[in-house]
């Protein structure tokens, strides 16, 4: 007799909605092969939204009367001009920083709105049209520690960039080994404070880099987590008062978190950009 088919407990539910649709299986913390095609997808579809709102947009812009979608799309390029204008003060880098702080903030909000969606609908509609019941489908990218780290890298990149292009390759490998302690007279302390100061940039790099993904992908994986909690309470629904009761504690608990997870979502995609111009704006200042 085949064995009888059971619900999922809470554990097993919660770790498959924490699995993502990867090339192979892997139990590894750490694995260079795997490959999450769910964020890979996710992440592309989202930005390739973000182009067609963005030329959108451009087309319908007017010189009269603006109409809603493109106020607040002028609010937004203001806004992000702004606080570019505030951080980096050098006018022919802010030409493509702040187009790319502003890509860098409508995309990760893109990417964490996702978060937004019933947990079980683009999983459950992945599984049906796969046919695979155990289909794994992870639908929020920033949840994803991988797509955020590779986020800021990319900011790193950036900032490696603008260090040399605005400093010279000499005059930013000379800020290296002086900077943050100085130098010295003497040949000896020199090279104990050259090496010291070298250490010290580059622990600063990776600790910039690594708490800059690592914000973004903990928030977002909180987020994600809360999300499954409250789901799991309509998971528990009978035709009985208590049943009822946890339904209605659902509908009012995800109602409730929803919106203040809009705040979230908006937030965390702010300080990432913001982040990125004061990153790269320190990249522009001499030490």
């Amino acid at each position: 007799m085949a064995a009888e088919e059971h619900a999922p407990t809470s554990g097993e539910y919660i770790q498959h909605h924490l699995t993502h649709l990867s090339n192979i299986e892997s139990s590894a913390p750490v694995n260079f092969h795997v490959v999450h095609w769910d964020s890979v997808v996710f992440s592309s579809v989202l930005g390739l939204v973000f182009l067609v709102l963005g030329l959108f947009a451009a087309r319908r812009v007017t010189s009269g009367v603006p109409g809603r979608f493109q106020a607040a799309m002028e609010f937004l390029i203001e806004m992000v001009d702004s606080q570019a204008k505030a951080i980096v003060h050098n006018a022919t880098s802010r030409k493509l920083v702040a187009p790319m702080a502003l890509t860098v903030f409508i995309w990760i909000f893109l990417l964490n709105a996702m978060d937004l969606l019933p947990v079980d609908l683009l999983p459950f509609l992945f599984q049906h049209i796969s046919g695979d019941p155990e289909a794994h489908l992870r639908v929020v990218p920033t949840a994803d520690i991988s797509v955020t780290m590779g986020l800021s890298v990319g900011v790193l990149i950036a900032c490696l960039y603008y260090n040399i292009k605005i400093k010279g390759a000499g005059g930013w490998a000379h800020e290296l080994v002086v900077a943050p302690f100085g130098t010295s007279k003497n040949p000896i302390a020199a090279v104990a404070l050259g090496f010291l100061n070298f250490i010290m940039q580059i622990i600063e790099f990776v600790a910039k880099t690594v708490s800059h993904g690592m914000r973004l992908y903990g928030n977002m994986y909180a987020g994600e987590l809360i999300f499954l909690l409250i789901a799991l309470l309509g998971g528990a629904f009978t035709f009985t008062a208590g049943g009822f009761g946890l339904a209605l504690l659902q509908i009012l608990a995800g109602t409730a978190w929803a919106i203040f997870h809009i705040l979230i979502i908006t937030l965390q995609a702010f300080v990432f950009m913001m982040l990125t111009l004061v990153y790269i704006g320190q990249a522009h200042d001499a030490h």
